[in-house]
């Protein structure tokens, strides 16, 4: 039998939806598809004109890709990164984050080609269709770029390093690329900028952090207050403090406006270690407590291990310093083989003791624990 590909019931959903959505999408335009004039499926996607009548569309249009190329594209990201994500956070802190990155970027785009509109007056922005996977899927990389922050990824054979929270970057200069192709709508690049400004938000400030059992953090602690999840870490060194100095002055604004709520103390302690400094450790990010937990027991054991096998040794050394000579003249053997005292003790002693000592390291196992090392040449 083949194996059973298991997948989470929320990412399961996600790609079923998106699947037949689309091949939905595709029949209605293969039906009504004419030379001369542009097919709309208002009730379907979202366009500022003529969806408005139906508000379901800012939740259904984003799981409607257009052409083969996007869906396939869309699939291979939401069941990867859909897995890993429901995985990390349960399903329905899941199914909050994807409904926050999908209706928020759409609404945002939605109001940003009515105001297009008002400017120039020229009835296209509001005909143009709001579609695709495109905020999930940059969602998704700013997610990642908040679980393994440090994490390098090694493209074509070692020509090129990239640290995680590179990603979201190029992924919105890729997507710009596309707009201008047949590939990809003008929408798309809003859709991009909406979903990375949306998702980094909401993971900053507002998703609840998972209460870990192995730490003292409150339960009601929310956002992540590190340094390494700062908006300015998403851009190359150069542009950095730049980059940080805007953003820093946006926060306090928020503030100010009360949209936004400064880090309190305990969120800040939950980044810092006792003594007031950063431990190496990111303990800002869910179950990063249990980590270190289960760091601490792997060393535990690789030291009893060690002990283990030292013991061992030990016992073996000195059982064959107290073990007594061979007589100098055995008695001659007989029929039934050699005697109670012509017996090879020593090699006997020898063997069990080795045994043992093979069986304690079978039984244990060898185990070795490499940590972390430390950022190895951000690109």
């Amino acid at each position: 039998m083949p194996p059973r590909i298991n997948i989470p019931p929320v990412t399961r959903i996600l790609l079923i939806v998106l699947v037949l959505q689309s091949i939905l999408s595709a029949a209605i335009r293969y039906r009504q598809w004419t030379a001369h004039s542009e097919i709309f499926i208002p009730y379907l996607n979202l366009v500022p004109q003529l969806s408005l009548v139906y508000p379901w569309t800012f939740i259904t249009t984003t799981l409607v890709e257009s052409n083969v190329f996007t869906l396939g594209i869309a699939c291979l990201t939401l069941y990867h990164g859909g897995r890993y994500l429901e995985r990390a956070w349960s399903s329905r802190e899941f199914g909050k984050f994807l409904l926050i990155s999908s209706v928020i970027p759409n609404t945002l785009c939605f109001g940003t080609l009515i105001v297009f509109f008002t400017v120039t007056r020229d009835e296209r922005w509001t005909l143009m269709t709001i579609a695709g996977t495109i905020p999930l899927q940059i969602s998704f990389l700013v997610a990642f770029s908040q679980l393994v922050p440090a994490h390098t990824v090694t493209l074509f054979r070692g020509l090129l390093s990239l640290r995680v929270p590179r990603f979201p970057l190029l992924y919105v200069g890729v997507v710009t690329a596309l707009c201008m192709t047949p590939i990809l709508t003008s929408t798309s690049f809003f859709l991009a900028i909406y979903g990375l400004l949306t998702s980094w938000t909401y993971l900053r400030f507002y998703k609840a952090v998972f209460p870990d059992l192995d730490s003292s953090q409150p339960s009601s602690l929310r956002g992540d207050a590190s340094d390494t999840f700062a908006f300015a870490e998403f851009f190359p060194g150069p542009v950095r403090p730049f980059v940080a100095g805007i953003s820093e002055t946006v926060f306090n604004v928020l503030v100010a406006m009360r949209l936004c709520v400064p880090f309190n103390a305990a969120e800040h302690s939950a980044v810092r270690g006792g003594d007031g400094n950063f431990m190496m450790q990111r303990s800002s990010v869910p179950g990063s407590a249990r980590a270190e937990a289960e760091r601490r027991r792997a060393l535990a054991l690789k030291a009893l291990d060690q002990r283990l096998h030292a013991a061992t040794a030990t016992a073996a050394t000195r059982a064959q310093n107290a073990a007594p000579p061979p007589p100098v003249h055995p008695p001659a053997p007989s029929a039934s083989g050699p005697t109670v005292h012509s017996q090879p003790q020593v090699n006997s002693q020898k063997t069990m003791t080795a045994q043992q000592a093979g069986g304690s390291s079978g039984l244990l196992g060898e185990t070795s624990y490499n940590p972390d090392g430390e950022d190895r040449g951000s690109a």
